[in-house]
């Protein structure tokens, strides 16, 4: 039996997100029908919107759902109506990097999770006048009062956990985490460096107090999210409004470099200083995603030197076991995720949208 809901759709790229009443598709036996308390806005989100990326509109976005389990599909066993649960990215399960525990990896990724729209079967999860909307965005769509998820999506979590600050797990906190604990993973005493210090970018630095790290730079233009970097953890700040940024890491290291760099910004000159400042054996890890078909030069020798470039997905995390983790942390107070968020109604969206484009809020987090 199909579930009414309002979604927040949006029409065209560049049209903003207006709302409506879909009709999501009754649950298939791997979906799970999800009751949405919260959802983080995300710079993704905001790509699709503005046509950045190939996903097919009129549809629904929404990747960092929050809620309440309401129906199963008939083979889901790892979750239960009433139970609470935050939703991610999707995955087949079957391939190798999925076996392997790396299912940012999959196979089936950009298809099932970014750019299909729909199920892995080209069928549509959601219709609004019986017309098939762009939908199943990380294999949930949660900018709705409800959502049809894949159960791969979705993560049990503990009944008392705070939805509506928990929510932005699902993608930009455990991208961060997962840059260094999953990547990094630095020795002690290393030297860690988080050009951006956005969403991502503080839940790296969150991540690196909690390390083995000692020295722990955070890069940014803007004075008052580098002043909240240094509460979370950050034991130096850069504000490369008139300060250069290669010098300035070669000033802080003593001109040894530094051991790990995760980049956010998706700015190339910010990424070309991060990978020139590395030091022997060094890595510098790709978050920020500028224009398809971006190149960077790099000198060959410099790499040589046991030096390491790799991009990342979602923290290279394996959901069920980083997302529970987080919430431990979080409720515990150890990473306080509230300093980054800022709660909206669902009806204020478009507010949302506006205040984290300006740079006024760092993580929109919408209450439903």
């Amino acid at each position: 039996m199909s579930t009414p809901t309002t979604a927040a759709v949006v029409e065209s790229a560049g049209a903003g997100f207006t709302f409506a009443d879909v009709q999501l598709d009754e649950p298939r036996p791997d979906e799970v029908l999800v009751r949405i308390v919260a959802a983080g806005l995300c710079h993704t989100d905001l790509g699709v919107m503005a046509g950045a990326l190939p996903f097919p509109l009129p549809g629904v976005l929404g990747h960092e759902g929050a809620g309440v389990v309401e129906a199963v599909g008939s083979a889901v066993t790892t979750v239960a109506p009433g139970d609470q649960v935050l939703l991610s990215f999707t995955s087949c399960g079957q391939c190798q990097n999925c076996r392997d525990g790396h299912p940012a990896y999959c196979d089936t990724w950009l298809p099932a999770n970014l750019l299909g729209g729909r199920r892995p079967d080209g069928t549509a999860t959601i219709t609004r006048d019986g017309e098939e909307l762009g939908c199943h965005f990380f294999g949930q769509s949660s900018f709705a009062r409800h959502a049809l998820v894949d159960a791969r999506s979705v993560i049990k979590v503990d009944a008392g956990a705070p939805l509506d600050l928990v929510a932005p797990l699902g993608c930009g906190v455990q991208t961060g985490a997962g840059a260094i604990w999953n990547v990094l993973k630095p020795r002690p005493g290393a030297t860690i460096v988080v050009t951006g210090a956005g969403a991502v970018g503080l839940s790296a630095v969150m991540a690196a107090r909690l390390s083995p790290a000692i020295k722990i730079i955070a890069v940014d233009r803007v004075p008052a999210r580098l002043k909240l970097a240094e509460q979370l953890g950050a034991s130096h700040t850069i504000d490369t409004t008139d300060t250069d940024l290669a010098e300035a890491l070669k000033d802080l290291t003593g001109g040894r470099g530094v051991d790990g760099v995760v980049e956010t910004t998706g700015v190339v000159p910010v990424l070309r200083a991060g990978i020139e400042a590395l030091a022997l054996r060094g890595t510098a890890v790709v978050v920020g995603a500028p224009a398809f078909g971006t190149e960077i030069g790099v000198d060959v020798n410099h790499m040589i030197g046991g030096r390491t470039v790799t991009g990342l997905t979602l923290g290279d995390s394996e959901t069920q076991t980083l997302i529970p983790v987080l919430v431990d942390l979080i409720t515990s107070g150890r990473m306080p995720l509230d300093q980054l968020v800022r709660h909206y109604r669902f009806e204020e969206i478009g507010q949302a949208v506006s205040d984290v484009t300006s740079g006024e809020t760092i993580k929109p987090v919408l209450r439903f």
